[in-house]
């Protein structure tokens, strides 16, 4: 298969997918308040259903929270999704999670995920940043099951900490995946 035949293929995939999955201009763009209250109760079911995220978030000097993002694929694949950044009550910008991937992959999903920043290093290259690619700048873990197991608040060492959650329709994927996090409203 030539690399057009690919590219039109994935196009036309993309096209079809994005009505289904909401992934649209529509559904990409809401409102700060929209943001505010799906990232508040985003964080507040996260804090119910992982013990350690809520132990986390009690030491977090900060937590940037994007309670939905959507992404499809077909050998290409994008996501999208926009959070907030908050410092304890205080709201400190808003975001946006924009993801590309190529590889081995096909469906659809949704899913939500928080940074805990634990150092004001981390915050300050959040704050500085053009846009935060995901593996460069604060040292990352993501945290999983079994990482979440041997977790206290003395072992918490590195700069942030990623919980995904809420993962909801099908991706098969075996891809390169990149995250890039830009400011986008005050």
């Amino acid at each position: 298969m030539r690399i057009r035949d690919v590219f039109l293929a994935t196009s036309l995939c993309l096209a079809v997918m994005m009505p289904v999955t909401g992934f649209n201009h529509a559904s990409a763009s809401p409102t700060t308040e929209d943001i505010n209250r799906d990232s508040a109760a985003a964080l507040q079911m996260l804090y119910r259903n992982n013990p350690a995220a809520a132990s986390i978030g009690k030491s977090a000097k900060a937590v940037l929270i994007f309670p939905n993002i959507v992404k499809a694929g077909f050998v290409f694949g994008a996501g999208y999704g926009e959070g907030e950044l908050k410092q304890g009550t205080k709201i400190d910008g808003y975001y946006n999670s924009f993801s590309a991937s190529w590889g081995l992959q096909i469906g659809a999903q949704s899913y939500g995920y928080a940074v805990f920043l634990m150092t004001e290093n981390a915050i300050n290259y959040v704050h500085r940043s053009q846009g935060w690619e995901i593996g460069t700048g604060p040292t990352i873990v993501v945290v999983n099951e079994g990482v979440a197991k041997n977790l206290t608040t003395s072992t918490l060492k590195d700069d942030a900490y990623a919980f995904i959650f809420d993962q909801q329709g099908l991706m098969a994927d075996l891809s390169i995946e990149g995250t890039k996090i830009s400011r986008v409203r005050n």
